[in-house]
């Protein structure tokens, strides 16, 4: 083993470790914006996308570049600009902080000031300026073979590897978050320099072109997505990520072969497997969250025998060619037995799961970035794979717990379909409804509340409304909080970026291990769009699907209200015990209308109140 290829292994396993030990401390409160951040940073791939648009290959190894310079430049700039819009939107009750116009990440008042602005441009001007610069960089040292230009390189590398776990680091404090993403992307800026003037690069006029497209793309795509669809651009950021890291491999093996050793064919294998089957698959997972595709597993006989054997198949294939790696063919079949089996992965896969398919896809696009660094000899490409595969694992390894499920039972249980025995039973039972001015009485007159929101009420945008009914309870005395879930929503922290952009302050969320043990002095639960995530089946059915998940305690409280649409069941497809106990009031409706009832009829309560003080 080379000396190389031995230092890069060494960085793998420490990058690893370092990955695990700082997102572990983030909280569950950030895990989107922390799934958003090290999505972007996974956009290095940009590194090995440009040596490849920029370097002297044939024009169909060129054109392959650009486009993985245009999917990287997607993945970056969506990337940083829908973590730091996130991050912005948190803040906390806190009178002080308000009137310093910051909020808990350290962002400024809505009406920008000059410093506002400078800093919110600070990072494209010192790109801008950086690229002009690069001209002059590689005018000063002589082609290519002297030491000038790659110590330059050794550091601006060294430097972003820095800024990356330094961003991470930031990113597991509310009022540090903001400062980490914006240290992030410094280490980007300086990781796209190092490489610019590297010897390798010698012409732009493809990078500039793609870079601009990749640019104009993912600004109006960070801008416009609603925090309802965050998820969606989320999975399509880690299909752009993983389709560049694919294409740069592609590029690689096709230039190289048949002069490939053992270990770089090995590498190669990982990275173009592991980006393909990334890219269709979270295409795939894009097209459940969005709609566009059944949110039901879709299955068939034999479905996980054929996926396994579609895998088996790619998986032999790289081994031969890490014997024989001429074989030009056998690599195309590779690829495409690879992207087949991304599509093969997710469609059997129910919309409940798609918090942890989410996480595991940006496991597996970091994982192709950090076998494209060994492929390119680049340990910057090591440090942010490894920090990004880790991030991924570990939220997956979250999710999994909070349903009680293993990976296995998540990707080949078709976790979702309907359960008609489960339904049967549940039909001779009857529930209790409720009107809004009844339910309003009951939220007025009690002196705790908790609303638990589930994607029901992403689904309906009643995120404002319901944060501006708990905001008129607290003005009438009432002590609000919402209990959320781990999944509750379709990836890791929604519920918390959705209340966050309704101006919920975040000292008003509690995590569900925070907060069961203090239902039983709740007045009132205000379940809103959730469903299996408060099922009691959870705790006693052996024989649910859900059996042994943890679950919020809300038939705990004194009385639950839940807010649905109908008594349709939830993504597990069981009807929820939840709805017909003694304590539970059913108030249909869509959220968004109910709540809008509830804010008039609490409204008018308080008037009365007033003119009867009055008099």
């Amino acid at each position: 083993m080379s000396a190389s290829i031995e230092a890069g292994l060494y960085v793998l396993v420490l990058a690893t470790f370092l990955g695990f030990e700082l997102i572990r401390r983030v909280p569950k409160l950030l895990h989107t914006p922390l799934m958003a951040l090290t999505n972007a940073i996974s956009g290095v791939a940009l590194v090995g996308s440009l040596v490849v648009a920029g370097a002297d290959h044939p024009g169909w190894a060129v054109a392959l570049g650009a486009v993985a310079v245009m999917t990287s430049t997607i993945n970056v700039v969506g990337g940083f600009l829908i973590t730091d819009r996130m991050l912005r939107m948190f803040r906390r009750r806190d009178p002080s902080a308000a009137e310093a116009g910051t909020d808990v990440a350290g962002a400024e008042k809505a009406t920008p000031t000059a410093q506002t602005v400078s800093k919110r441009f600070l990072v494209p001007a010192a790109g801008a300026a950086s690229l002009v610069a690069i001209w002059a960089v590689r005018s000063a040292w002589t082609g290519g073979a002297g030491r000038g230009t790659a110590t330059f390189t050794t550091l601006m590398y060294l430097g972003a590897a820095a800024a990356f776990v330094l961003g991470l680091g930031w990113l597991t404090d509310p009022r540090t978050a903001r400062r980490g993403v914006l240290v992030a992307e410094v280490g980007m800026l300086l990781a796209v320099v190092g490489t610019l003037v590297k010897a390798d690069v010698v012409s732009f006029e493809w990078i500039l072109l793609a870079a601009a497209v990749g640019t104009a793309i993912g600004i109006p795509i960070a801008r416009l997505t609603p925090m309802t669809a965050v998820p969606q651009m989320i999975a399509l950021s880690h299909a752009f990520g993983a389709l560049a890291a694919a294409l740069v491999g592609t590029v690689e093996y096709y230039l190289r072969q048949p002069r490939i050793s053992a270990f770089t064919m090995t590498v190669i294998g990982i990275e173009v497997l592991l980006g393909y089957l990334t890219f269709t698959g979270s295409l795939m997972a894009f097209g459940k969250l969005q709609g566009v595709l059944p949110e039901r597993p879709l299955v068939y006989k034999g479905q996980n025998v054929v996926n396994l054997g579609v895998l088996a198949l790619a998986l032999g294939i790289g081994v031969w060619l890490a014997v024989s790696p001429g074989g030009a063919v056998a690599f195309a079949v590779m690829a495409a037995l690879a992207l087949a089996f991304g599509v093969m992965l997710i469609v059997p896969i129910g919309g409940s799961d798609m918090p942890t398919v989410i996480s595991l896809m940006n496991s597996y696009a970091g994982l192709a970035g950090a076998a494209m660094g060994f492929v390119l000899r680049n340990p910057l490409l090591i440090v942010a794979g490894a920090l990004n595969g880790a991030s991924g694992l570990l939220l997956s390894v979250i999710m999994c717990r909070a349903m009680n499920r293993s990976f296995t039972n998540v990707l080949f249980g078709a976790f979702g379909q309907a359960n008609d025995q489960a339904a049967a039973p549940a039909s001779q039972r009857s529930v209790t409804p409720t009107t809004a001015d009844e339910a309003a009485m009951l939220l007025d007159a009690s002196s705790s509340v908790v609303f638990i929101p589930g994607y029901g009420m992403a689904a309906a945008q009643a995120q404002h409304k319901v944060a501006e009914l708990a905001d008129l309870l607290g003005k009438h005395g009432v002590n609000v909080r919402f209990a959320i879930h781990p999944v509750a929503g379709r990836m890791p922290g929604h519920m918390n970026v959705l209340l966050a952009e309704a101006n919920v302050p975040y000292d008003q969320l509690s995590d569900m291990d925070d907060i069961n043990p203090d239902f039983p002095q709740v007045d009132v639960a205000v379940v809103v769009g959730a469903n299996d995530v408060v099922n009691p089946a959870a705790r006693h059915d052996t024989a649910s699907p859900i059996y042994g998940m943890p679950i919020l305690d809300a038939d705990r409280a004194r009385c639950v209200i839940v807010i649905k649409r109908s008594m349709r069941a939830g993504f597990a497809g069981i009807e929820n015990e939840l709805f017909y106990g003694e304590n539970t009031l059913m108030l249909f409706g869509d959220a968004k209308t109910v709540a809008s009832n509830l804010i008039e009829e609490v409204s008018r309560l308080g008037g009365e109140i007033k003119l009867v003080a009055a008099a």
